[in-house]
């Protein structure tokens, strides 16, 4: 199927920044596209093809799968793996693709979690979705209580090895366990490219010690959920809209959590606006002002929304006296 799809030749003038990924070899753009949301088939097929056309345009090279993501699960890789035959087949060698496996999936008990048998069954799958003989990054998804965690590593080793991914990282392991896990690895002869865990103002738990052992151990880190569900955004500034994410009965964000947080985020808006700047663009400048940070997975419902994500790129410095002001602001 031939292409109306041409790049923009000025992605790579400079707008957006590339950054090495721990200690390896690999640049990611500052910011990376997910596709946790919006590309599922409940979605408008046209409105994600024209999302990732533009991404590209603006020098965002790294799209961020999983398995499951959608909905229904599976339906994010199958329906962009259409558009990256369709669009980016010339462009491969210009992408970096990841993909993850450790939810469920399938029925029965090989269907989820964290064993040899799962994860590479589970990469096969996304591999074939993705209409790709590999991908760039394999991920494990989250760690699992029953697997051995040499078993877990030792399939993402394996990965490697069978050619089926060119890097591999973890995603949501603790700081003991992901220091346990990096040199697992390296015995094995693997390096861990990079830890992908949740991160943003209002969710901190990676500064207990898990950024120390990255940054210590050369580990890229790729904080997903930047703007707490669309709190961390001019969404909520004046209550909780009907047809908000916060007003539906079912979900990972509910009423309760922005009513308990509604002082906070005006507050944090009053700081945004004396920088010049949208709440949403501060947290995301926030987020990529941390050394241990490579870049900060976004998501986007339309090609307006991520425009304007990309313009966090405009202003990533803070004062002192700012950083002080946004973490007083955060626990109103």
């Amino acid at each position: 199927m031939e292409t109306s799809y041409t790049p923009d030749p000025l992605r790579y003038d400079g707008r957006m920044p590339y950054r090495r990924c721990g200690q390896s070899g690999l640049k990611l753009p500052a910011l990376s596209l997910g596709f946790w949301h919006n590309f599922g088939d409940v979605d408008d097929q046209s409105e994600a093809r024209a999302i990732m056309h533009r991404a590209f345009d603006l020098g965002i090279t790294h799209f961020d799968f999983a398995n499951n993501y959608g909905p229904p699960p599976g339906s994010a890789e199958r329906n962009c793996g259409q558009i990256l035959t369709r669009d980016f087949t010339k462009y491969r060698d210009e992408l970096i693709i990841s993909s993850k496996a450790g939810y469920l999936m399938w029925d029965g008990p090989y269907g989820e979690w964290g064993s040899r048998k799962n994860l590479l069954a589970s990469l096969d799958q996304s591999l074939d979705r993705l209409q790709l003989d590999y991908v760039d990054i394999f991920y494990s998804h989250r760690p699992d209580p029953e697997t051995p965690l040499e078993e877990t590593m030792g399939a993402l080793a394996t990965a490697i090895q069978q050619g089926k991914a060119l890097y591999v990282g973890i995603s949501n392991y603790p700081a003991e366990m992901a220091a346990k896990a990096i040199d697992i690895l390296a015995e094995m002869g693997v390096r861990c490219l990079i830890h992908q865990p949740r991160y943003n103002l209002f969710d901190r738990w990676i500064e207990g010690g898990l950024t120390d052992v990255l940054t210590e151990k050369g580990v890229g880190c790729i904080p997903f959920s930047p703007l707490a569900q669309g709190m961390l955004t001019s969404r909520y500034l004046d209550g909780i809209p009907k047809d908000s994410r916060a007003a539906k009965e079912h979900g990972f964000l509910q009423q309760d959590m922005v009513e308990e947080k509604i002082d906070a985020i005006q507050a944090l808006n009053r700081i945004a606006q004396q920088r010049g700047q949208s709440l949403a663009h501060m947290a995301l400048a926030w987020i990529l002002n941390h050394p241990a940070v490579t870049s900060a997975l976004i998501g986007a419902s339309s090609v307006k929304q991520l425009e304007e994500n990309v313009r966090c790129l405009e202003q990533l410095n803070f004062s002192d006296e700012e950083l002080k002001a946004i973490d007083a602001a955060c626990i109103l």
